[in-house]
């Protein structure tokens, strides 16, 4: 029974509780009074107060307010209790380790279900097993479940740089290894990979700098089908270099992204178009598609694909959108720079575009030797890349390989099967991704590594000028089409690679690589499962 409350001057009932300990719509009795009625209903006994009909605000207030002490207890109610941690301290030294090893795999571009698929491993193997990990572009969150009973942990860390340093994931990628084989402590392991994240990059600024500039030369061999001018390659290197050095003082000075493009595209396109009014060159489109993969390439292309696919969608839109950005601003250099220069020099000086009908398919003199051609620029292009991404020389190889593959496949399928050049991209990826992601895999080199590398020779970079120059130059709108064919080369791209990965799956578990049946593609992070049960 209810406590007793004093009646109110204008009254004399008490609040009737309810099991729940809330009043009962105003309704006042005496709990303990003889002859007193019990009526559960709304209260009939008011007050009169200047002719009106009113109820005590503070009777119903104390109505609300009032609660009853549960007389649940531990015994009665449905309690789930959690897994046995260990502790606190330890809990949060490991899940941070966690953390920041995921930052080191998005930074690197990793999809967001090879971070979350990590984290759980990581945690798992140090005592943890019950952890939800939710991941979006900007942030990671841990969050550890211990039962109904206490308190869930959560930690999250921010992802604000985003620097390519292939040889730090492939190192934090060998740190994962040894924490799910057990064979390092939660401490030792957090001291590794402050020594990884501190270190140095491999090679100093200018081996990348060199890297980007032979990668825009191979390109625009690629792109010429090996019947380019001879001064085409060292344009193109030139103003890759040029580009590259300037980024690298406006990064320095903390200038957005956006702009950093727009000046890329405004740089390389200029040098070009005065190579071609000083005689240099026939035609400046090699040369500026060449510079314009080159700015793409630092793209999650890959990465935002995987994440579309495998749901991440959150994740994947903030990529997508990251590569909107920038490609925006790639595109307002290149125009920029096209129409001052036509404002100045006239079209006609300048050059114009190649063909539409020509894109992607320029042939050399010798049908024979294009192809070997085409393996051995896409082979250059893919490994200067890994090599601008500051990668190890076995990466470095491997990358070399997806690239001259990925040139190969994409040849004989425009050139003798005469595909359309979406298909014949998505092809040619997917036998990257699938060949690629076995080799990567056996010589325990991060996959992430020859699927970027080998996607980067095949970057619609001419169709993209292609299109500007229709629509800044020529004032055609059919470049809007011409661009769009170019985000769909993109798209197919990614998508393509992600398919090769995934189609490697039953040939790892009949090989006997895998102890576990993966739901999804993984480029990145363990593929053994650890000691522990996740679930």
């Amino acid at each position: 029974m209810e406590r007793l409350r004093p009646a109110p001057h204008h009254g004399t009932a008490a609040v009737v509780m309810d099991a729940t300990g809330h009043g009962c719509n105003g309704a006042y009795v005496n709990a303990d009074a003889p002859g007193e009625s019990q009526e559960s209903g709304p209260a009939k006994r008011t007050a009169k107060q200047g002719g009106r009909t009113t109820v005590g605000f503070t009777q119903r207030a104390r109505g609300v307010l009032r609660r009853r002490d549960s007389t649940e207890t531990a015994g009665t109610r449905n309690v789930v209790y959690g897994p046995e941690l260990p502790d606190e301290s330890t809990v949060h030294l490991v899940m941070d380790l966690g953390l920041r090893i995921g930052e080191v795999q998005m930074a690197s571009g990793a999809g967001a279900s090879d971070v979350s698929a990590t984290i759980t491993a990581v945690t798992g193997a140090y005592g943890i097993p019950h952890c939800e990990v939710d991941v979006i572009y900007t942030s990671i969150t841990v969050s550890c479940y211990r039962g109904t009973e206490f308190l869930p942990i959560t930690s999250l860390r921010v992802v604000r740089n985003r620097s390519l340093d292939y040889t730090r994931l492939a190192e934090v990628e060998a740190l994962v290894r040894r924490i799910t084989e057990s064979s390092i402590s939660a401490s030792d392991a957090y001291a590794e990979l402050d020594r990884i994240t501190a270190a140095q990059h491999p090679f100093p600024r200018w081996v990348a700098t060199l890297a980007w500039a032979g990668m825009a030369a191979s390109l625009s061999v690629l792109l010429g089908g090996g019947n380019a001018p001879p001064m085409l390659p060292l344009v193109a290197a030139g103003a890759t270099a040029l580009v590259d050095r300037v980024g690298r003082l406006l990064n320095q000075r903390a200038l957005p992204g956006f702009f950093q493009q727009t000046v890329g595209g405004a740089i390389a396109t200029s040098i070009a178009l005065t190579s071609v009014a000083a005689g240099w060159l026939p035609n400046a489109a090699l040369a500026v598609a060449a510079s314009i993969i080159v700015l793409l390439s630092g793209m999650t292309v890959v990465g935002s694909m995987q994440d579309a696919i495998t749901g991440y969608n959150v994740t994947a839109a903030g990529r997508i959108a990251e590569i909107a950005l920038t490609s925006a601003g790639l595109i307002a250099g290149v125009v920029l720079a096209l129409y001052s220069t036509t404002q100045i020099l006239g079209a006609d000086s300048i050059g114009g575009g190649i063909a539409v009908e020509d894109i992607g398919s320029a042939e050399v003199g010798y049908s024979v030797l294009y192809i070997p051609v085409q393996a051995i620029a896409g082979a250059s292009a893919a490994a200067c890349f890994a090599l601008a991404g500051y990668s190890q020389p076995r990466p470095l190889i491997v990358a070399g390989a997806g690239g001259a593959m990925t040139a190969s496949v994409y040849a004989v399928a425009t050139s003798l099967a005469g595909l359309n050049t979406i298909l014949a991209s998505a092809m040619a990826t997917t036998v990257v991704g699938f060949l690629g992601g076995i080799i990567a895999r056996r010589l325990r080199i991060p996959a992430l590594v020859v699927a970027v590398s080998g996607v980067a020779p095949l970057l619609p970079g001419l169709a993209t000028y292609r299109g500007l120059y229709q629509l800044s130059v020529q004032g055609d709108p059919g470049g809007l089409s011409t661009l769009m064919l170019a985000a769909a080369t993109g798209l197919a791209l990614g998508a393509g690679v992600v398919l090769g990965e995934y189609l490697t799956q039953p040939v790892r578990t009949r090989l006997g690589r895998l102890e576990r049946r993966m739901a999804r593609p993984r480029m990145s992070g363990p593929l053994r499962p650890t000691r522990r049960r996740l679930d």
